[in-house]
C-alpha cells in the first residue's frame, strides 16, 4: 500500500516509515519540519534502502494537503503531525488547538473528497481521566488534564463523526503510553529542541553533560520506591503496532477501533535512572526535588486488546530501550 504519513520525519513517525517499508509498504513522508530534521530522510533511505518520497506541506493547509494526495493518491495514512509538548500546551493552549485539530480536521476533508478510507491516528494516554485506574484499558474514563491531552480527545471524537459521515471509515485510535528508545542501528531517535519534556531523554542529555543532573519530583509517593511510575514502551514496538494496526483495518469492517499501546508493565523514575547508569556505564547524577502539582503515582497500560485483536506485543524491554536511546544520543547530528 502506498501509505501517506504526516510528521513522517518526527520521533514516531520516522521509526513507523521504517517499520512500514520492511513491512512492504512504500511510506511518502508529508512534514512541514516545523519541529523536525530533513537530515532524516537521508537517513530513512539508508534504513530502508531507497529514496523516500517527501513533501514539504503544512498539514493545516488543505489546498497545498489537496496537492499532494492528487499527485500521491495514497491507499491510507498516518497521521502523526502535530504540536505534542504538555507543557507548552498548557502557556500555548490557542496554538495547541488550532494546530492539532485543524490539521486533522483538514487531513479528513481532504481524505474524503480523495476517497482515501482508512486512517490511522496518532493518539495518547494523555486521554484518560486522572481518575481512572491502572491498568487502563480501552475503555476506560475519558477526561485530559492539560490541553495537549484536549486536543487528543476532541480529535478522537472528531474522526468518530467524521467516519459516519462521509469521512474516513476505516479508523484505528492509537493510545501510546511512553515511547522511549531508539532504532538499533544509531541512524534514528529522538531530537527533542531546547530542555526535554520527558525523562527519558532528558537523562540522556544529563548522561552527554549536556544537562547538569536530573530532578526527581517527589520520593514519598505509595511506590516501592516513592517515586512516581510510568508504562515506558520502546519505539520500535510502537512502529511495529502501526504496521499490525494498518493490516487489521485493511482486513476489516468499517468502524473505529482503539488500541492501547505499551508494554503493562509500571517502571519508576529510579529505576529508569538506574537502567540508564548501566546502559551509559557510570551513575546518572540526580537530586530529589518537591513533588510537581498534577503529577499522577501510577499510570500504564492494559494492552490486552491490541494483544489479542492485533496480534502484537511489545517485545524490547528497559534495557534495550536505554540502550539504544544511549546508541542514538552518541552518533545523531548536533
Amino acid at each position: 500500500m502506498r501509505v501517506l504519513v504526516t510528521g513522517g520525519a518526527g520521533f514516531i513517525g520516522s521509526h513507523t516509515v521504517v517499520a512500514l517499508a520492511a513491512a512492504g509498504h512504500e511510506p511518502v513522508v508529508v512534514d512541514d519540519f516545523s519541529n523536525s530534521d530533513p537530515g532524516v530522510l537521508d537517513r530513512l533511505a539508508t534504513l530502508t534502502g531507497r529514496a523516500v518520497e517527501s513533501h514539504r506541506v503544512d498539514v493545516c493547509d488543505p489546498v497545498r494537503l489537496d496537492e499532494v494526495f492528487a499527485a500521491v493518491r495514497p491507499q491510507a495514512v498516518v497521521h502523526f503531525a502535530g504540536l505534542k509538548a504538555v507543557g507548552e500546551s498548557a502557556a500555548e493552549p490557542l496554538r495547541y488547538y488550532r494546530v492539532n485539530l485543524d490539521s486533522t480536521i483538514a487531513l479528513a476533508d481532504v481524505m474524503r473528497r480523495h476517497d482515501v478510507h482508512t486512517l490511522i491516528f496518532s493518539s495518547s494516554a494523555t486521554v484518560y481521566s486522572s481518575a481512572a485506574t491502572s491498568p487502563l484499558a480501552e475503555d476506560a474514563q475519558l477526561g485530559a488534564s492539560n490541553p495537549y491531552g484536549w486536543t487528543k480527545v476532541m480529535n478522537e471524537q472528531i474522526l468518530r463523526d467524521a467516519a459516519g459521515a462521509g469521512g474516513p471509515r476505516q479508523v484505528a485510535l492509537l493510545r501510546y503510553f511512553n515511547p522511549v528508545g531508539a532504532h538499533e542501528s544509531g541512524l534514528i531517535g529522538e531530537q527533542p529542541r531546547g530542555v526535554p519534556n520527558n525523562l527519558s531523554p532528558y537523562i540522556v542529555q544529563v548522561a552527554a553533560g549536556r544537562l547538569p543532573r536530573l530532578r526527581v519530583f517527589g520520593d514519598d509517593y505509595p511506590t516501592p520506591d516513592g517515586t512516581c511510575q510510568r508504562d515506558y514502551i520502546h519505539v520500535v514496538d510502537l512502529a511495529e503496532g502501526h504496521v499490525a494496526a494498518l493490516a487489521a483495518l485493511a482486513g476489516g469492517a468499517p468502524g473505529v477501533r482503539t488500541w492501547n499501546f505499551g508494554t503493562g508493565r509500571p517502571t519508576s523514575v529510579l529505576e529508569m535512572v538506574d537502567a540508564f547508569s548501566r546502559a551509559v556505564g557510570r551513575p546518572i547524577p540526580y537530586e530529589i526535588a518537591p513533588r510537581r502539582p498534577g503529577d499522577l503515582v501510577v499510570t500504564y497500560a492494559d494492552p490486552s486488546r491490541a494483544n489479542a485483536e492485533l496480534g502484537w506485543v511489545a517485545r524490547r524491554g528497559l534495557a534495550e530501550m536505554c540502550v539504544d536511546a544511549w546508541r542514538w544520543e552518541q552518533h545523531r547530528p548536533t
